[in-house]
């Protein structure tokens, strides 16, 4: 559990929020430029983005293979895989964006969708939290992906993911986080039909 500002361990360093300047109101995005003061008591800004919170999820089937999502980014320039995931509508629980986007993005449903975490990807500028899930009990039915999205489809072992990570070839921080989360809840939680060694 995470201590208060007023905890003699973390007092030193707390920042104190002074003001805020809403600079930018995008249909996703909120952009603020905050004025703070620091724990030596000196002023500066910070500029932070409030996002709506996200919901990710690790698809895994009976055979232990999991399905991942190949995506064009253009804030990269670059193709990443990625889990399926998607921001929280307003009113909605993490639970439910979960299963919808792993619908509208795989085409899948599920029997079981359990949290496995949750993370903070851009602790430096942004306030998002993206809540992770493992779905099992799968069944397939065709995507429904929005008109502007376009996604390919990769199913590979559960192993060979975590590979991709050692390798480079996973580099989205939801996607190495959500792996890791997972692998972790299964082996705490079992019996689960995977290898994670092969």
């Amino acid at each position: 559990m995470m201590k208060e500002k007023n905890d003699p361990d973390q007092s030193a360093l707390w920042e104190t929020h002074l003001s805020s300047k809403h600079v930018y109101d995008g249909p996703l995005l909120q952009v603020y430029v905050d004025t703070v003061q620091l724990p030596d008591e000196t002023k500066t800004t910070r500029d932070w983005i409030r996002h709506p919170g996200a919901s990710a999820v690790l698809p895994v089937f009976e055979d232990g293979s999991v399905m991942l999502l190949k995506q064009f980014r253009y804030p990269a320039r670059r193709i990443f895989v990625e889990v399926p995931a998607g921001k929280l509508d307003p009113g909605e629980s993490p639970k439910t964006t979960a299963e919808r986007e792993l619908f509208e993005e795989t085409g899948l449903s599920c029997r079981h969708l359990e949290p496995v975490g949750s993370l903070f990807p851009a602790i430096g500028y942004a306030d998002e939290e993206i809540f992770s899930f493992v779905a099992w009990g799968l069944d397939e039915q065709e995507q429904g992906l929005d008109d502007d999205e376009f996604l390919l489809k990769l199913r590979i072992p559960f192993a060979r993911a975590l590979q991709m990570i050692a390798s480079g070839e996973i580099k989205d921080a939801k996607t190495i986080s959500v792996l890791v989360q997972t692998r972790m809840w299964w082996e705490k939680n079992g019996p689960f039909p995977v290898d994670f060694s092969g």
